[in-house]
């Protein structure tokens, strides 16, 4: 189960409901300021992560034996996107589950990364000969 779909607007709702009971409507105006304010930060970086990814070829990484010791299984596919500097190329079906992209270097190894909701589950690396 996920608990950060359940976790995140649980939080925002204590928090409002604590800033409705210090400072009434004011508290539910910083309240609302504060929740604008995640939700643009979090904005932001995504918009960043694909600004820096357009400026390389799709399926691209300076070296996929690094990029294979940095991953972590449950990362989100924007931090994988974040750490390559690229997206991946898309080996499997458009929207079905899971999600297999593929990043390779100028030597021909690449990395095989298998995302599940978004989330990576499993990754292979192969080397040339």
């Amino acid at each position: 189960m996920n608990f950060n779909k359940i976790l995140a607007p649980l939080a925002i709702l204590v928090f409002t409901i604590g800033a409705w009971q210090a400072f009434q409507w004011a508290g539910i105006a910083l309240a609302a300021g504060g929740v604008v304010m995640w939700i643009l930060l979090h904005f932001t970086r995504m918009v960043t992560i694909l600004k820096r990814a357009t400026n390389r070829p799709i399926g691209y990484v300076a070296s996929a034996v690094m990029f294979n010791a940095k991953l972590k299984k449950g990362a989100t596919l924007m931090h994988v996107i974040a750490m390559t500097r690229s997206l991946g190329e898309l080996l499997s079906e458009k929207d079905t589950q899971p999600e297999i992209f593929r990043w390779t270097d100028t030597g021909q190894s690449h990395v095989t990364c298998t995302f599940v909701g978004g989330k990576l589950t499993e990754w292979t690396l192969v080397r040339p000969e």
